[in-house]
Order: structure tokens, then C-alpha cells, then sequence
């Protein structure tokens, strides 16, 4: 065992000396050290270190049209089928937490609407923020309870308001 300690070393190849650019004309890198002669790319700083930097032409990010408007805080809907829900138990109350611990809802501030895709058997209470016609007729026929939660968006982070 101590012998193969002894020997361990790095693979060849893997351990490389640092360029020291700028000590002098014999080590190949001195004078201009590997810049180049005169020009923006040989100068201290510079636009070409930039990502989108186009060579002093105005750049396709700018060039290009901006359209449509993008929400800042969009509010996520979450999307589950009446037939999603014949996986719980008979009586159940099928809420946000039940959702949630079935895997079904994931995310943080979401907002739950129940379809109409798909059959129910069984009589559930299901509260959701919002349900479509089919949906609440189905679990009405199953001998459910629907119960509508208000939805509050989440405020921003930040934006709280000042009195």
C-alpha cells in the first residue's frame, strides 16, 4: 500500500506551467506578450472582452426589433384532470396539501384549476382555485362538494407598499 503512495502522480499532460506574459523578449511571451502588435485587441481593456461585442458594429441585439411585453410576475396555472382525482380515497377532501403530496402540484404560488377531461367515480371535496363547467358538473354528479378558494396573487419581493 505504501509503495503505490509513493507513486502517485498527476497524468501526463494534466499539470501545465502558467504563461507569465511580459518578462522580457527571451521567454517568447516578453514585449507585446502575445497580443500582437498595435490595434484594440492589443490595447489594455477593450470592447472585445464583452459577450455580444460585434467589432464596433451595432450589435444584432440592438439591431433587431423589440416586440410584445413580458409580465413580470406571470401567475403559473396548474392544470389537472377530473380523472386525476379518482386516485384518492372516497370522502377524501382534495385540497392544495393532498395535491401537492400526490405529486400533482409542484411549484411555488401556483394556481390550480380542475378540468373536465375524463371521468370521476367517487364523491370528493375538491377545492381549487378555479373550475371549468364540465368539471364542477362531474364532481357534482359523483356526489362531490366544490369549493371555489379565492385566488390573492403573491406579492412581489420587494414591492411592498409604503404608507
Amino acid at each position: 500500500m505504501s509503495d503505490i503512495l509513493s507513486r502517485l502522480a498527476p497524468p501526463p499532460g494534466s499539470r501545465t506551467k502558467e504563461k507569465r506574459l511580459g518578462r522580457g523578449v527571451g521567454t517568447g511571451l516578453g514585449k507585446t506578450a502575445g497580443r500582437g502588435q498595435k490595434g484594440q485587441k492589443a490595447r489594455h481593456g477593450g470592447d472585445f472582452g464583452k459577450t455580444h461585442f460585434q467589432g464596433g458594429q451595432t450589435p444584432i441585439q440592438r439591431r433587431l426589433p423589440k416586440r410584445g411585453f413580458n409580465v413580470p410576475f406571470p401567475v403559473q396555472t396548474i392544470a389537472i384532470n377530473v380523472a386525476a382525482l379518482d386516485r384518492f380515497e372516497k370522502g377524501a377532501t382534495v385540497d392544495e396539501a393532498a395535491l401537492r403530496d400526490a405529486r400533482l402540484v409542484q411549484g411555488r404560488d401556483v394556481r390550480i384549476k380542475i378540468l373536465g377531461e375524463g371521468s370521476l367515480e367517487k364523491a370528493l371535496t375538491v377545492s381549487a382555485h378555479a373550475f371549468s363547467k364540465s368539471a364542477q358538473e362531474k364532481i357534482e354528479k359523483a356526489g362531490g362538494k366544490v369549493v371555489l378558494i379565492p385566488w390573492s396573487a403573491p406579492a412581489a419581493e420587494g414591492s411592498e407598499a409604503s404608507a
